[in-house]
């Protein structure tokens, strides 16, 4: 009996988690106590004592948070200069652990950003470039290229459309590649004016980078700059595509994308407005209710059936879609605003919402 309880004993202690530092806990206790000074003391010593802990992963794990807790106390004391040294000096002293380094570049990045000088700007832009140049795997690096997008585009947008470019042409099928499509497509749109190249851009991201979380959004995005061009064959294939994503999503671990209902409710404004196909367009309308039963588009499925049965001379389905849109949403945008012309010109009689009884 007590060889097996000694067994026990060993196995839950090797499942047990890794004992903390205890220059770290000391650390955190210090700063949580209001002790800013004698916290960085704290990190300090165990930046030296994580060094003797095994094995490497886990030392390079505590060395990481020793050395990111630093800065972080220097930043929430407001000691900008300091943190921002402090980070910058992470990815020589992690010995290029990608995460802590992604992170610590990316804080200095911003800290300096924060600053407003132009000797900071400069030193923000070397950071947050390293940071996607240095660490294109790590999400900080996706975080680098929005703050770069977002600061850029308001200095000299067709300089960043060439530096993002060249990142793009070398860090080809990392993690980060991604977002820098997605940000030469926002560039190309916004700032250049040209609507074929962002939708270009929108395209590759989900014919290149299938995995990515961007992916929906490139394909709602270029269906919508596909219509802009006059090309509506083009924006209802890239809604189909992105609509085939919802018989996917009933996998375990999936999810539906935010798009969806109104990708259904566009395809259908397409194929009728551009397309000229009603009868495709009703059936796209009618499966909007049916696939997704708690969007708040139902309103706008029924309004735009209603105009698309109106539009091929079918009086009665209309005036039918008008009659339910007054009485299951009678507060609908469309009921104060496009409704009540559309029932006037078809020759439908709305019905009135009933007066409210007062209380006996």
């Amino acid at each position: 009996m007590r060889g097996a309880a000694l067994a026990s004993l060993a196995l839950a202690a090797a499942c047990s988690a890794p004992a903390p530092l205890p220059d770290l806990v000391t650390a955190e206790r210090l700063e949580r106590d209001g002790h800013p000074d004698d916290a960085i003391a704290a990190y300090r010593a165990a930046q030296v004592t994580c060094r003797q802990v095994q094995p490497p992963r886990r030392r390079r794990e505590l060395c990481a948070m020793a050395l990111l807790g630093e800065a972080e106390v220097l930043e929430r004391d407001g000691r900008v200069h300091d943190a921002i040294a402090a980070y910058a000096a992470i990815p020589e002293r992690a010995e290029l652990d990608p995460p802590p380094s992604a992170q610590a570049l990316y804080r200095a990045g911003v800290l300096s950003l924060e600053l407003g000088t132009p000797e900071a700007d400069v030193a923000a832009w070397t950071y947050l470039w390293r940071t996607v140049t240095d660490f294109p795997d790590e999400a900080f690096a996706g975080d680098a290229v929005a703050l770069l997008l977002k600061d850029g585009r308001r200095r000299d947008a067709r300089a960043l459309w060439q530096q993002l470019s060249s990142v793009a042409e070398r860090l080809d099928d990392t993690a980060v590649t991604d977002n820098v499509l997605w940000a030469l497509a926002d560039l190309a749109e916004h700032e250049l004016g040209d609507l074929a190249a962002a939708r270009a851009l929108y395209d590759r991201i989900p014919a290149d980078h299938p995995d990515s979380g961007l992916r929906d959004d490139a394909r709602w995005h270029a269906a919508r700059l596909a219509r802009a061009l006059g090309d509506g064959a083009g924006a209802a294939e890239r809604l189909r595509a992105l609509l085939a994503t919802r018989e996917v999503a009933f996998g375990a671990g999936s999810y539906f994308s935010i798009w969806l209902d109104d990708a259904q409710l566009e395809l259908g404004i397409v194929l009728r407005d551009d397309l000229g196909d009603l009868p495709g367009a009703i059936a796209a309308l009618r499966r909007l209710p049916e696939d997704y039963p708690a969007s708040i588009l139902h309103d706008d499925a029924a309004f735009e059936l209603a105009v698309t049965h109106a539009r091929g001379g079918d009086r009665d389905r209309a005036c039918a879609e008008l009659a339910r849109l007054a009485k299951d949403w009678p507060d609908s945008r469309y009921m104060l605003e496009r409704g009540p012309a559309l029932a006037g010109e078809v020759g439908c009689t709305l019905p009135t919402p009933a007066e409210p009884v007062d209380p006996p």
